[in-house]
């Protein structure tokens, strides 16, 4: 395994691929066409029904994503260029960030060499930083800038991961994020991440609940496993949190994730200073660089968990992970064993790989992207660009609505 140091000059020092090391063909690329696609990941999906609430105080009131949440957003975003090479990029935000690169961010791209990712991703950003400098406008923008990436992976006939400093590791320990955890158990999975269902909303009966169910999981698991768990911001109060993590010693957690919202960062500051029992973990739903760069200022986690599909593309991520290195903090993306989080999760300090389509009611699409798996591990694949096995058909055949049906 390389050294941190040799990993930061590898992904800190170059700005993109030095043009002599890419093989030209026929001139200069040019960007011809920018097509977003809303997709369905899931076999099976309740996405785009309207919901139901027990009244005006049903919990689930505070937790009602619509069609924005997850990978249930998803999007695929098409880049074809003049000499016949096509991107494909993962990125988040469903219809919305799709008619945010039909109507503003194409603009930017058709006709522009797409070799060019970190002048192209500087101009969509400032372009759009009067609305868009989190959310939305920047799961639009990831997508993009990972179907730019792909491009230029398949352009030099070379994998990303290569281009942007090669692995510092072969293969990488994978964690199921799965309620059943007899599903990673028959998998093969040694790391298991849980949903906890209920917060503050619930009171005393919750914390009990998320005892008990916990208590069951670390034994049906056992005791040399590794257990997390994701809260989902439903503990979004200090004093509820400092109480969970002192109930939950018994269980040995290795991270809580996301017990706060994310807006909170000086909260999640001070559970990194006063929990001792376990790591505080945060940034899925923080929004490039710039974002990450308040949240670790104030020290609010303690493993970086950045989406590539959601944080401003790999051209982002990069940036993030140099940060996190500085500082000698790991790195394990969200969806990190998708072969878009696999460029970083092989080339940074990652101990882990999060499940992505793997035990999942995954279609082929979704399968498309994900990383191959054996005996607990990810591995990385020599194919160019991000390695996916992705095609215009595929993604046409899975496109979704973010629409709403009745």
């Amino acid at each position: 395994m390389r050294s941190r140091r040799s990993f930061l000059g590898a992904l800190g020092s170059v700005a993109l691929v030095p043009r002599a090391a890419i093989p030209r063909t026929s001139g200069p690329l040019k960007i011809v066409s920018v097509e977003a696609v809303p997709v369905r990941l899931w076999s099976r999906s309740s996405q785009g029904r309207l919901p139901t609430f027990g009244g005006p105080y049903d919990p689930a009131r505070w937790r009602y994503s619509g069609p924005y949440s997850q990978l249930a957003s998803a999007i695929v975003v098409i880049i074809k260029t003049d000499q016949g090479i096509t991107g494909y990029g993962f990125g988040a935000g469903g219809g919305a960030a799709a008619e945010i690169i039909h109507g503003h961010l194409r603009h930017l791209l058709v006709g522009s060499d797409p070799l060019n990712v970190e002048l192209l991703w500087d101009q969509m950003y400032s372009s759009g930083i009067y609305y868009g400098r989190r959310g939305v406008f920047v799961m639009a923008l990831s997508g993009i800038d990972n179907a730019l990436w792909d491009i230029v992976g398949k352009y030099a006939e070379t994998p990303v991961h290569r281009l942007i400093g090669g692995p510092t590791q072969e293969k990488v320990p994978g964690y199921i994020t799965n309620s059943d955890p007899t599903v990673g158990l028959d998998l093969g999975f040694r790391h298991f991440k849980l949903g906890v269902r209920d917060g503050v909303l619930e009171g005393k009966a919750g914390m009990r609940r998320t005892e008990a169910v916990l208590a069951r999981v670390r034994e049906a698991i056992g005791p040399d496993h590794t257990l997390m768990i994701d809260c989902g911001c439903r503990w979004n109060d200090i004093g509820y949190t400092l109480e969970m993590a002192e109930r939950l010693e018994s269980v040995g957690l290795y991270f809580i994730e996301e017990p706060l919202s994310p807006d909170n960062i000086l909260g999640y500051q001070r559970l990194v200073e006063e929990v001792d029992s376990t790591l505080i973990v945060s940034g899925e739903h923080e929004y490039t660089q710039y974002g990450y760069q308040m949240l670790l200022h104030h020290r609010g986690t303690e493993i970086l968990q950045p989406d590539i599909s959601w944080c401003g593309g790999l051209t982002a991520l990069r940036k993030i992970a140099v940060m996190g290195a500085e500082r000698g903090l790991p790195i394990i993306p969200h969806r990190g064993s998708s072969l878009y989080g696999m460029a970083i999760v092989l080339t940074a300090n990652a101990p882990l790989a999060e499940s992505f389509g793997t035990g999942d009611q995954a279609t082929d699409l979704m399968l498309a992207m994900t990383s191959p798996f054996e005996d607990g591990y990810y591995f990385a694949t020599d194919k160019p660009g991000f390695g996916t096995e992705i095609t215009e058909k595929m993604v046409h055949e899975h496109a979704g609505s973010s629409a709403l049906q009745g």
